[in-house]
């Protein structure tokens, strides 16, 4: 045989051994497609699972809202009156709240201010604070009998400010959501170099020049994104209007809805509410377009490689820092203060002194039938909540992150709706629907609004991590022989472990404390703890709302820092 049929028989061989070492290009296909059908399920499993926990009850308050033509009603009587009141309450305390959040971003931010970093922990405080536990800790400042009037009427024969009303409403929605504003254009201001600044001041403008020519043009953006986010959130707020705007007979849409259910004192109260709920609907909606346009008009600048230099405050440094920490103690500490001495003194009005503490309000507070049943059920609710959305968005972020497919941005969009949608929205959705899946007057009713309501939370969480994760570590795994579906529970979904983990126990924590949602969904024998302290303070029993109050505000709190711990 010549050499050259030699070469010739051989070369098959080789090529044939070549190709036993690595796998057939035939098989791989057949894999893709069976862990491709896997992911796909998943994705099905996770939009049906979506579409009936949000899109079922907000079709259920459009479909009831256009059965019945009830448009007309919003133009008249206590609906208009109503209307008009949650309008100027939401856009003057968002507006407060911008300006708040704003000065507070740039003077902790971008300035040399003294005790920027303990400043930045005890503003961020009210957000950790439910909003009908702050109104109640406000009353026993700015109340009629509290502190505050009894001593300004002793020394000039009148009272200060009562905190009742349209005024004190305000006031309250703006200090509870400021610390929102804060974050968002914190956030924003960081993305701004301070070259722009210092050149600025170069060219001999001065500080407060520099701020207003150069960062708070580019803070606009973040500014009406904040503003709009904070409105949408006040519009339908239950618990300050109802314990603060309610003794003085100033009505808002949340609080009208609320004695429509409770009273009946409208016909068809379900279709006049649902025709409400559509209205907050829309408002919510094109809310998230102007959201969404501002964001896409936005412009990026190019990251400064230098340290950021902080602007000198010169003489003002001394009187600004003294003003920011009185405002920001008498915001924080103050509202606290006041709810411990409310809590140890027997009854409202009486002198604190000494000799007049007593435990016995918070022993009455925490031994009460109807507090261990709230607290036993607010427990089971948010736990369960907590569970559930850290499940589905333990599920929903890995997908929507770490897998490619068309319908992605879609599902997490749907997934997200609901942070953009007041809770009263949701409260009336599973209201209208309850009597057709069998819920109604039951605890679980509650418990798919919440679902619903903090989906979001676990969401958010989950996919922050996982979108800064190169996907080296999932093709390793793939090289490795795992499937998609394999590599992708073993190592994106592990990976995101501690991530859900931390916003299921955000869940836990913002559930345990919610109002609007549990008290427009009562059940009799499902009543939860923030329902529990708002029918103490209505049947005016302050000191115990005040000491229950407490207990949930220090318990939110290390819960709160335990959630942090967790997510570092």
């Amino acid at each position: 045989m010549s050499s050259s049929s030699k070469a010739s028989g051989a070369g098959p061989v080789v090529l044939d051994r070549a190709r036993s070492r690595f796998p057939q290009p035939s098989v791989r296909p057949r894999t893709d497609a069976r862990t491709g059908a896997g992911i796909d399920l998943l994705r099905l499993a996770l939009w049906l699972v979506c579409a009936a926990v949000v899109l079922l009850p907000l079709g259920a308050i459009v479909v009831l809202a256009f059965s019945a033509n009830h448009l007309p009603l919003l133009l008249e009587g206590d609906v208009l009156q109503a209307g008009l009141n949650s309008m100027v309450s939401a856009v003057l305390s968002a507006t407060l709240a911008v300006a708040a959040g704003t000065a507070l971003a740039l003077l902790l931010d971008r300035t040399d201010l003294r005790g920027r970093k303990a400043l930045r922990l005890f503003a961020l405080t009210p957000l950790l604070v439910p909003p009908f536990v702050g109104a109640i800790a406000w009353i026993s400042i700015a109340g009629p009998t509290g502190p505050a009037n009894v001593a300004w009427t002793t020394w000039f024969g009148g009272p200060l400010w009562n905190i009742y009303g349209g005024d004190g409403v305000v006031f309250l929605l703006a200090i509870h959501s400021y610390p929102v504003v804060y974050i968002i254009v914190s956030a924003a201001l960081r993305r701004i170099p301070t070259d722009l600044e210092q050149a600025a001041r170069i060219s001999g403008a001065s500080a407060v020049r520099a701020v207003r020519t150069i960062t708070l043009p580019l803070l606009r953006p973040a500014m009406l994104s904040a503003f709009t986010l904070v409105a949408v959130g006040n519009l339908a707020d239950f618990g300050i209007p109802s314990i603060i705007g309610l003794p003085e007979r100033y009505v808002t849409l949340s609080t009208l809805i609320y004695r429509y259910i409770q009273s009946g004192t409208v016909e068809s109260p379900l279709e006049v509410i649902s025709t409400i709920g559509v209205v907050l609907l829309l408002i919510a909606a094109a809310a998230m377009v102007i959201d969404v346009l501002v964001s896409r008009s936005r412009f990026e600048l190019d990251a400064s490689s230098s340290a950021v230099q902080l602007l000198p405050l010169g003489v003002a440094r001394l009187p600004l820092t003294m003003a920011t920490w009185l405002g920001v103690l008498v915001i924080t500490l103050l509202p606290l203060c006041a709810l411990l001495s409310q809590a140890l003194l027997p009854a409202p009005g009486v002198p604190l002194t000494w000799q007049n503490l007593t435990l016995d309000n918070i022993v009455r507070a925490t031994s009460a039938p109807s507090t261990l049943t709230g607290a036993m059920n607010s427990v089971m609710l948010s736990v369960l909540a907590g569970l559930i959305c850290g499940v589905l968005g333990l599920a929903i972020g890995t997908v929507v992150t770490r897998t490619r497919a068309r319908s992605n941005t879609a599902l997490k969009t749907l997934a997200m709706l609901p942070q953009a949608i007041p809770g009263l929205v949701i409260a009336v959705g599973w209201l209208i629907i309850a009597p057709r899946i069998g819920l109604f007057n039951t605890p679980w009713l509650i418990l798919c609004a919440y679902v619903m309501a903090f989906i979001a939370i676990v969401v958010q969480s989950v996919s922050a991590p996982l979108k800064a994760t190169p996907m080296t570590a999932e093709e390793a795994a793939r090289i490795s022989g795992a499937t998609r579906l394999r590599a992708l529970f073993d190592i994106s979904w592990r990976m995101a472990v501690p991530a859900a983990i931390a916003g299921s126990i955000l869940v836990v924590l913002t559930a345990v404390r919610e109002l609007t949602i549990s008290v427009l969904l009562l059940a009799p024998g499902a009543q939860t703890l923030g329902v529990n302290i708002f029918s103490l303070q209505q049947a005016g029993a302050y000191n115990a709302a005040s000491a229950l109050s407490l207990i949930i505000t220090l318990v939110g709190l290390a819960g709160l820092g335990l959630a942090a711990r967790r997510a570092r």
